[in-house]
């Protein structure tokens, strides 16, 4: 009789719902999003000048990197690494023009005239990733839409570093 009473009592604990908290809010956008700017400019011999060489981010949160480039040459800025590691929500192009994404992925953007971008995205993996800025591929004498390393003369670097 006790034997069985001790088995009933583990089958209705195994039984009985139990609630776990979880943190699954469906979202991973937390407006309003934190502004990182980050200009591009060039020296009087042609060498693109960053505004700042090193972003640090936390995993989760979400940013608003802006992007201005004096348009003096055709800057390439390329950022593959921590694309492929966030969620990309929106682009913006000089204030007017959207582009939500989604869940899509890029790997570069191009600066043939003066202007500023914007990109909302969450860091969803740690890590430091790289991003290089550079003549756009046509302007070294490569094929359209050719990535990698730019020119080492014609080259800023920096790096986002994501906790």
């Amino acid at each position: 009789m006790i034997h069985r009473l001790k088995t009933t009592s583990v089958l209705a604990f195994l039984f009985v719902p139990l609630v776990i908290e979880a943190q699954v809010g469906g979202s991973l956008v937390q407006f309003p999003p934190l502004d990182i700017t980050l200009e591009i400019s060039e020296t009087t011999d042609g060498r693109p000048v960053i505004s700042v060489d090193t972003i640090e981010l936390i995993t989760g949160e979400y940013y608003r990197l802006n992007v201005t480039s004096s348009g003096e040459t055709d800057w390439r800025l390329e950022m593959p690494d921590l694309l492929q590691n966030s969620h990309l929500r929106l682009v913006t192009v000089n204030d007017g023009i959207e582009i939500h994404l989604q869940g899509m992925v890029f790997r570069a953007i191009e600066f043939d005239e003066p202007g500023k971008i914007s990109l909302s995205f969450t860091p969803i993996r740690p890590g430091t990733y790289a991003f290089t800025i550079g003549r756009n591929p046509i302007a070294q004498g490569l094929s359209r839409g050719q990535a990698g390393v730019q020119e080492a003369d014609r080259r800023a670097e920096g790096r986002f570093v994501v906790r």
